[in-house]
């Protein structure tokens, strides 16, 4: 099964004990960014999301919806 953005960016917050208002203040962004992107929003700015995953060194990227066989 695939992590959701949501699950990846919590476990990473939380492996690196940071709050969200800890990671909101270091990747530039609101608290209300980092709680909507948490909860799973499925809108939010691509930009953005890729400055929050950066902290992890990770980024957006295309992966197939189904596996091929």
């Amino acid at each position: 099964m695939k992590m959701t953005i949501a699950d990846f960016v919590r476990q990473h917050r939380k492996r690196y004990q940071m709050t969200q208002r800890d990671l909101a203040d270091r990747a530039g962004v609101g608290i209300r960014f980092i709680r909507e992107l948490e909860a799973g929003k499925p809108t939010l700015r691509m930009d953005k999301v890729n400055v929050v995953l950066d902290m992890f060194g990770h980024q957006l990227g295309v992966v197939p919806a189904r596996e091929e066989n």
